[in-house]
């Protein structure tokens, strides 16, 4: 009897271990909450991280190859947007915005070109602790400057809450449209996978034992 409770109680905790996730499932214009996979490509590998730091899943996660499925979402140069998850961010650790500009169209682009950071969200230090922007909508603005054109609009939550293990990458990718852009060439510019390494201090970082500074992995945020 007792390992029959024994193997009930397993499957319980494993069940629970399978439900704990979250996706960025929705892109809007402006502060709204858009409908999910509209204009996100659908992910394929439910609640399970990419690991693997030579992986094409990096750029848009597992099944975000390709998107045929996807809407493409029209934005001027200077718009708003926001990324909404299913659930809240609960892994502790940075969350980064990228962007690749299409050769063509951004429905048929997978995301093997170059990619820009436009904004970081690391922690905030204060009093000897560090706190995190753990939500579940993420808002930025397209850059002015950038050229018009079609895009991927990649979100990252990087998961360094297991010190020892191996850091996970939530990833999302939006496709947009973008009007009205100026002339500028963003740099600096990284491919992915090879943007992140197994050495980043941001990778590797202990944030439970003397976490006192940060430096979020991938290239500088680039700017108009």
């Amino acid at each position: 009897m007792k390992n029959v409770v024994a193997l009930v109680a397993s499957a319980a905790l494993a069940a629970q271990g399978v439900s704990a996730h979250y996706i960025f499932q929705s892109l809007a214009k402006g502060t709204a909450k858009g409908q999910a996979y509209q204009y996100v490509r659908r992910n394929t590998n439910y609640n399970s991280p990419v690991t693997d730091l030579a992986s094409n899943d990096l750029r848009c996660n597992v099944g975000g190859a390709a998107g045929g499925s996807t809407g493409t979402l029209e934005l001027s140069a200077g718009d708003p947007f926001t990324f909404s998850l299913d659930t809240a961010v609960y892994h502790q650790g940075p969350i980064s915005l990228y962007m690749s500009k299409a050769p063509s169209t951004a429905a048929a682009y997978d995301g093997g070109g170059e990619w820009f950071k436009i904004y970081d969200w690391g922690p905030t230090f204060s009093g000897g602790q560090a706190s995190w922007n753990m939500k579940d909508t993420y808002s930025y603005t397209i850059p002015r400057c950038i050229p018009s054109g079609e895009y991927l609009l990649r979100i990252q939550s990087l998961a360094i809450h297991n010190p020892g293990g191996m850091p996970q990458f939530y990833v999302g990718c939006g496709q947009v449209r973008v009007s009205g852009g100026g002339s500028a060439s963003p740099s600096p510019t990284v491919r992915i996978p090879g943007a992140f390494k197994a050495t980043d201090p941001g990778y590797t970082a202990n944030i439970y034992n003397n976490f006192h500074q940060y430096t979020v992995p991938g290239p500088a945020v680039f700017t108009c």
